[in-house]
């Protein structure tokens, strides 16, 4: 699966080296979008796909043998210029993309709101965070566009961050604070906000399509949204959206396709249970940056064996 990351660029890092495609830099006078000043983008990269060492050592992201696309349209971790970012995304379209990890906010210019529309037409899935309090205090656009997926994130308790920004656009959340990741020069960076979450939603997606080859992207997202671990009040609200992402239950469960919902209501929820991942205490002590492991590491809504969707509830859906 090829992930777009438009961003401030991917460096090349030791933990990216086997996945890190040729990409374009749209913030100066050109490149192959691996020059990247702030880190950030190179983190996002590293929390999708990172690959780790030999040895054991370095970071490993969600989706490992994922490839990113590094797309350098802003040269600071800010909101940046839409229509940079819409020619990012026209970009990543042209470059046959599966995910286009999206972790920053914009304004709704006409150019990207077109280009968002050509992605998801083209079967891509498109992630946004929601963007991050005091300045998003509702989620803020390309989240808002129907049919990308919002991310919001949780603390390292699991539940809702006070940073994350709220609204009844937000499908899922997923961990935002104290994220462990690459940056540049080949060194580590630990990260908080939904840019990070977003990250984390977008390598479950890239699991998924690799998974499910032939799902559309409009069922990858009811697959996230449906095996999601309910969070705040019953069914969907505006902090947690659908819930939690529940990775194991994603790759694994019985999830009826949009439209099918209501066959199996009256029986509970589709999400098969999980069981508990390894532990992970021999792999911290080696060293590891455990970002493909995050769902046992270091955060309340881990126990995913301990925890079930509510079966007062049908299977979500995405509601847009």
């Amino acid at each position: 699966m090829i992930v777009a990351v438009p961003d401030t660029g991917v460096a090349p890092h030791p933990d990216l080296r086997v996945n890190l495609l040729d990409g374009a830099d749209l913030a100066s006078d050109g490149g192959n979008g691996q020059q990247d000043q702030s880190s950030h983008g190179t983190g996002m990269a590293g929390i999708i796909a990172a690959h780790g060492q030999s040895g054991e050592i370095g970071a490993l992201g969600i989706a490992p043998e994922a490839s990113i696309l590094p797309i350098r349209n802003k040269q600071a971790d800010d909101d940046g210029d839409s229509d940079k970012l819409a020619a990012a995304i026209e970009y990543a379209v042209t470059r046959g993309a599966s995910v286009v990890s999206i972790s920053s906010v914009a304004g709704p210019s006409i150019r990207l709101q077109h280009a968002i529309g050509i992605a998801i037409q083209a079967n891509i899935v498109v992630v946004a965070g929601v963007g991050n309090k005091p300045r998003d205090e509702l989620v803020r656009f390309p989240a808002t566009y129907p049919g990308v997926i919002a991310v919001g994130g949780t603390d390292r308790d699991g539940n809702h961050a006070s940073f994350s920004a709220v609204g009844p656009e937000i499908d899922v959340v997923a961990p935002a604070v104290d994220i462990y990741s690459t940056s540049i020069d080949g060194k580590y960076r630990k990260g908080t906000g939904t840019s990070d979450a977003t990250a984390i939603v977008a390598g479950a997606a890239a699991l998924i399509r690799s998974k499910y080859p032939y799902l559309p992207a409009r069922e990858v997202a009811h697959r996230l949204t449906a095996t999601a671990i309910d969070k705040g009040a019953p069914g969907r609200d505006d902090e947690y959206g659908y819930g939690v992402i529940d990775l194991v239950a994603a790759l694994t469960a019985d999830v009826p396709p949009l439209g099918f919902e209501s066959v199996n209501a009256s029986a509970g929820p589709t999400t098969a249970a999980a069981q508990p991942g390894d532990d992970e205490g021999g792999a911290t002590a080696r060293g590891l940056v455990t970002l493909g492991v995050i769902l046992a590491a270091g955060v309340g809504w881990a126990a995913v064996a301990r925890r079930r969707r509510r079966g007062d509830d049908p299977p979500p859906r995405i509601s847009r």
